[in-house]
């Protein structure tokens, strides 16, 4: 009897000690870690759920690395994924890992503003100093076939909004974001869109949008200016926007149009050839698309910049020349040309 007893001792002992250990590990792995403020932790490449304990105590946010193992121990399918995540104060070592399981790693936002070409997006990009740079040494085609165009130029197939990213992301899983979207909104408005356009393709109704996006920051003013070129366009008139210009100077330009500027021919000068350019002249955002497809109604077949990010716009020419003496003579370069002319 006296060993039963004894047996039954040293069983109810073990029990207690396995309860008083069960009992101690739930509550270090749920007790909060020791973080005061809300605090970034990379999880590197090869970490481990050791490691992690390793370092997590080396910081003192948790008293024991051996957590990590028992939190291991009580779920094997615990795997770090790589990033950077945002620990909150009264977090416990349990949720942390768990995080670091699910890979819920800081979204950074990166805005691609309308009106900026896609070289100016990789700057963007660039400046943020966590995107991987993959595109920059790449030729202009190169980049238009990693995102799987048609075109041999990514410009103007992209859309202007702001992304979310994670750190450490490339330039081209952003990229592919932006022209999945400007896919997306194209088809949508392409097909709502009002009879009796000029436009062929909806690549020809974007490179219409671009134009109207960098003719004018007015909302109001952006089916207006498309009814303009869309008129021009059906009279046989030549565009004659200096933004294309602009754009076919490449990096000859510095500020200024001269009229040698105007007469120069180039695949995107409006006043030397006819009809669209054979590309976007920049990338743009939904309103600028809807203009192209949905014009405004007036009868006017020009227009001029007064000066204040707004335009005078006027039926003929003579109206078109006055309106330039008002708000341009004595503003610009004598031999600055404003759009269009004739």
């Amino acid at each position: 009897m006296k060993l039963v007893k004894r047996l039954a001792l040293v069983a109810l002992i073990a029990l207690s000690l396995a309860a008083l250990g069960a009992g101690w590990a739930y509550n270090a792995l749920t007790k909060p870690m020791n973080l005061t403020e809300t605090t970034q932790f990379d999880v590197e490449r090869g970490a481990s759920i050791i490691k992690l304990g390793n370092q997590l105590s080396e910081m003192g946010w948790i008293e024991h690395p051996i957590l990590a193992r028992l939190a291991y121990q009580l779920n094997p399918q615990l795997v770090p994924k790589v990033g950077k995540y945002e620990i909150q104060p009264g977090t416990n070592l349990m949720e942390a890992l768990t995080l670091f399981d699910a890979g819920e790693t800081i979204f950074y936002p990166v805005t691609l503003l309308e009106g900026h070409t896609f070289r100016e997006y990789l700057k963007t990009m660039q400046a943020k100093g966590n995107i991987e740079m993959t595109l920059l040494e790449l030729t202009d085609k190169q980049i238009a076939e990693k995102l799987g165009l048609e075109q041999d130029s990514p410009e103007g197939m992209l859309f202007a909004n702001t992304f979310r990213y994670h750190d450490g992301d490339t330039d081209l899983d952003i990229l592919r974001q932006s022209n999945q979207l400007l896919q997306a909104t194209l088809d949508e408005l392409w097909a709502n869109k009002v009879k009796g356009l000029p436009y062929k393709t909806p690549y020809e109704a974007l490179i219409m949008a671009s134009i109207i996006e960098k003719e004018t920051g007015v909302a109001a003013e952006r089916p207006l200016i498309a009814r303009v070129f869309i008129s021009r366009l059906e009279k046989g008139m030549r565009l004659q926007t200096d933004p294309t210009v602009i754009y076919g100077m490449g990096d000859r330009y510095q500020g200024n149009i001269t009229r040698a500027d105007l007469r120069r021919p180039t695949p995107y000068n409006t006043y030397q050839i006819n009809g669209l350019p054979p590309t976007p002249i920049a990338n743009v955002g939904k309103e600028a698309i809807h203009a192209a497809l949905n014009p405004g109604e007036t009868k006017a077949l020009y227009f001029v910049a007064k000066g204040d990010g707004s335009h005078v716009f006027s039926n003929t020419l003579v109206e078109h020349n006055a309106a330039v003496a008002k708000f341009q003579r004595f503003q610009r370069r004598k031999d600055y040309t404003s759009t269009p002319t004739n």
